[in-house]
């Protein structure tokens, strides 16, 4: 018999004499395993990213509606005249619709617009200014499709009753004749989806000059620094009674420092660039979201946000539109003119705008912008129509007639509350 024993394996089945090759089997074997695991592993955390992404995606609604209605008008909406700048108009809801939204009081079926901001981005994104609208400011609003298809009748009323009569279609189209801006996209966040938000970024810090006790604002706090959570935020944004004076001036201007701490919030905790404090942030956000369609998808708000996470928070504005007393009723608003012309035809322009603690002051002592001219009244988009060729028409005319950089009362999202 030969030196091989029984049942020993024959050529060809890599046997050795080392045992060389019963370790490459084991090698192949623990290299295979270990693809298949991250090919696994690749397809699982595939599998969870577009979970996440449809789940967020499909948060957001696309306010279909009132594209319909604004193409309808295309021809009388102004035009951009700077491209790459963006100008959207951001609502806030007071709806009473829904179980959360319920306990804010009776629904009557409408809702109107507790809060409205103008935002513009520059082109190239290298600063941000948000202008708020008062509710109760005079204006023209055009004729409008009602929810239930029949169309109101023109009025000169406040502001507020666009959102009312004619939802975001109608409140866009008064903020473009008012303007002469064009109004790019438009967001509707309602009282729901602005708590999640501070509550996803684990509260925003504001500081008290003396204790809240606001029981219809649901508010008790004390003096100094606050960390509210959503429910606390919603009561400080809204309350009139007990925090400042009263006026609607006092209470926007505490919504615009609120919104500087907020960004300041999500900017200082890297949330952008950090997957895990992103999420619920999104989830929030898009959870009570109603957008044009051109924003109704998550890689096109983060295509916006995506723009704005590199412009420094000293070039993150708030203001309120210039305005007076209205003369025919004293708790109604007017444009305060020539300064609302001025800010208009900067923001149209794509110009700088300046914020400051104090009102615009002229070289004569008087309140306005110096040497502010923007655009005749009788060519103002406020006081009659016209459509997209006239109304770039007047602005490019007027390009050059803008004045040297003027200050407007407000503050920017580089203040600190406490400070």
């Amino acid at each position: 018999m030969s030196g091989a024993g029984k049942g020993a394996p024959g050529p060809g089945t890599g046997a050795s004499a080392t045992g060389r090759g019963t370790g490459r089997r084991r090698r192949r074997r623990w290299v295979r395993r270990a693809a298949l695991a991250v090919a696994v592993a690749a397809v699982g955390a595939a599998g969870i990213g577009w979970t996440v992404y449809t789940k967020l995606n499909g948060n957001i609604t696309a306010d279909e509606a009132a594209a319909a209605e604004l193409a309808r008008y295309e021809r009388e909406r102004p035009t951009a005249l700077v491209r790459g700048a963006q100008n959207i108009l951001v609502i806030g809801s007071d709806s009473r619709a829904g179980a959360d939204n319920a306990r804010y009081g009776r629904d009557p079926g409408t809702e109107r617009s507790d809060t409205a901001i103008l935002l513009h981005l520059s082109a190239g994104r290298h600063r941000a200014t948000a202008v708020s609208l008062p509710r109760d400011l005079m204006v023209r609003v055009p004729g409008c499709r009602r929810p239930d298809g029949t169309r109101s009748e023109p009025a000169f009323t406040m502001f507020n009753y666009a959102f009312e009569v004619g939802g975001s279609a109608c409140s866009i189209r008064t903020v473009e004749k008012l303007t002469g801006i064009r109004i790019d996209h438009h967001v509707v966040v309602d009282f729901h989806g602005f708590k999640r938000v501070v509550d996803a970024v684990d509260g925003v810090e504001v500081c008290l000059r003396r204790p809240v006790a606001d029981k219809a604002a649901k508010l008790n706090l004390p003096a100094g620094r606050v960390t509210l959570n959503g429910e606390q935020a919603l009561g400080y944004v809204r309350a009139r009674k007990s925090l400042g004076d009263g006026s609607d001036t006092e209470r926007m201007e505490r919504q615009q420092r609120f919104l500087g701490a907020l960004v300041n919030k999500v900017r200082g905790n890297d949330v952008l660039l950090n997957p895990v404090k992103l999420y619920p942030v999104l989830n929030a956000a898009t959870s009570s979201l109603t957008t044009d369609p051109g924003l109704a998808s998550l890689r096109d708000l983060y295509a916006l946000v995506r723009g704005l996470r590199d412009i420094p928070t000293e070039r993150v504005q708030f203001l309120t539109v210039p305005r007076e007393a209205w003369a025919g009723n004293p708790n109604r608003d007017q444009l305060k003119e020539p300064d609302a012309r001025e800010l208009f035809a900067r923001l149209r322009t794509d110009e700088p705008v300046t914020v400051g603690g104090s009102a615009p002051r002229r070289s004569d002592g008087k309140s306005g912008p110096e040497g502010a001219r923007g655009i005749p009244p009788s060519d103002y988009g406020a006081y009659g129509d016209g459509d997209a060729s006239s109304n770039e028409r007047r602005s490019v005319e007027h390009t050059n007639d803008v004045s040297p950089e003027p200050t407007f009362r407000g503050n920017t999202a580089a203040e600190k509350s406490c400070e």
